[in-house]
């Protein structure tokens, strides 16, 4: 059998790119109409939505890869991709998504969300330093996220935003939760094949054009599970919901950290590799309490703020490669 040229397999996978980037769009914007739906129909708030069913949907591709890493012996790139997962979360993501429509919050509805993720982070550090995540570990953060999640839904139960009745979300098709609860399972699987088909659409054709595989995991892969947040959150700017933004950004950091982190632990102890101590773990801790700090007293990430958070998460990855970039 003939093998496949370069002109066929660069075909091929830029139409893996360009179906894979269609299913990320749908995707989006199946699961926030459909989540926005649900909550005002469940008379729960976007912003709990957004940080339990969203949150875990768009974390999807980071547990996918996490274990699969650390199962095949690699858990430098299971736990690099958490630590890398919730810095651009922070700073590439509301970043850019800031960039198009001004995040607004309200320091009240925030604590409590805030707060856990600072915990979160306060015990993934803890671990790192500790040189490796048990399996008791992994199921000690898995107990308290899913008690987190519990104590959420007590507390919004009843207690739904104030927000006008969404003729438009009616007007696409979902008129009842059952629908509702399909278009958001559609949603989440779109965000989650999109991802994949775009990461390895790039590696192909990175390869077939002649980048280095090396310049191309740095690139895509590095931002490609953190893709399905990207998309759910320009998709809820373009809706004008803040909340949700906010809550699918705080919720996948959560989860990246209490429920990706410690399943992959319970599954296989997890060894911390010593070079995500060295800046990695540091970035992503300080990154996740100013960006904590900031919309408890703040409150607000404009636009210049978005053009300076894109910036230094440039910066800190040609700072975290620049051996290879300037070898």
């Amino acid at each position: 059998m003939n093998e496949i040229g370069d002109y066929q397999l660069a075909v091929l996978a830029f139409g893996s790119i360009a179906f894979g980037l269609f299913l990320l769009i749908k995707g989006g914007d199946w699961t926030i109409d459909a989540a926005a739906f649900i909550a005002e129909r469940a008379g729960l708030s976007k912003l709990f939505i957004g940080a339990t069913i969203v949150a875990f949907g768009t974390s999807a591709p980071e547990l996918f890869t996490s274990v699969n890493a650390n199962l095949t012996g690699f858990p430098g790139i299971s736990l690099g991709n958490i630590v890398g997962s919730n810095i651009a979360n922070i700073l590439l993501i509301i970043g850019a998504t800031a960039v198009v429509f001004a995040l607004h919050g309200k320091p009240s509805e925030l604590l409590r969300d805030m707060s856990m993720m600072l915990v979160a982070t306060v015990i993934l550090v803890a671990l790192m330093l500790y040189g490796i995540v048990p399996r008791w570990a992994g199921f000690g953060m898995f107990a308290i996220l899913a008690a987190f999640i519990a104590y959420q839904y007590w507390k919004d139960t009843g207690a739904g935003e104030e927000d006008e009745h969404d003729d438009d979300i009616e007007e696409k098709g979902i008129d009842s939760v059952g629908k509702g609860m399909g278009f958001l399972l559609a949603g989440l699987v779109a965000l989650v094949v999109g991802s994949e088909m775009l990461v390895q659409g790039a590696v192909a054709a990175g390869n077939a054009i002649g980048v280095p595989e090396a310049i191309i995991g740095l690139t895509v892969i590095a931002i490609g599970t953190s893709l399905p947040e990207l998309s759910t959150c320009l998709a809820a700017a373009l809706k004008r919901q803040t909340n949700m933004i906010i809550g699918n950004i705080v919720g996948s950091n959560l989860f990246n950290i209490l429920s990706i982190v410690g399943i992959t632990a319970m599954i296989k102890p997890l060894v911390i590799d010593e070079t995500l101590v060295d800046l990695d773990m540091w970035v992503m801790a300080g990154v996740t309490f100013a960006f904590a700090a900031w919309m408890l007293t703040v409150s607000k990430i404009g636009r210049p703020m978005g053009i300076a958070m894109l910036v230094a998460y440039l910066a800190f990855i040609v700072y975290s490669y620049q051996d290879l970039l300037f070898a």
